[in-house]
């Protein structure tokens, strides 16, 4: 069996953006040489999340009003500051595993992988993707 580390950077807006990362996924799994296995996309921090959507404006629109419905941002939270953007994160999670059989990535037609920028300010963000298998 093989493992395979590599990292991604992105550069996000700033809260509740949105930024697909399939494509990115892909070729981190196709550098790799692992034709059958698994996929772990993590980020490490505490205001960042990695999901699935269908990465379609309306869609990923409604995502966010959901978001702040849940966990609105003048809520009133104990952590200054950012303290819905770390009560987000939890609820989303910091990683997604996906599989991988012969080369790909084992997705839905209409499934993507988004990172979520949750944090009140555009962030520069390292994630983690790391692909097991052979």
């Amino acid at each position: 069996m093989k493992v395979v580390r590599r990292e991604l950077h992105i550069s996000t807006a700033g809260e509740v953006d949105v930024v697909d990362i399939t494509s990115m996924v892909e070729k981190a799994v196709k550098d790799s040489g692992i034709r059958n296995g698994l996929v772990t996309v993590f980020i490490p921090g505490a205001t960042g999340a990695i999901t699935t959507i269908e990465f379609e404006p309306n869609l990923v629109q409604d995502f966010k009003d959901i978001l702040e419905k849940l966990v609105p941002k003048t809520g009133h939270y104990r952590h200054p500051v950012n303290g819905h953007s770390h009560l987000r994160a939890s609820i989303l999670g910091p990683s997604l595993s996906v599989p991988v059989a012969d080369g790909n990535l084992i997705l839905g037609t209409w499934q993507q992988i988004v990172f979520v920028e949750l944090d009140v300010r555009p962030r520069s963000r390292r994630l983690i993707v790391q692909i097991i298998g052979e």
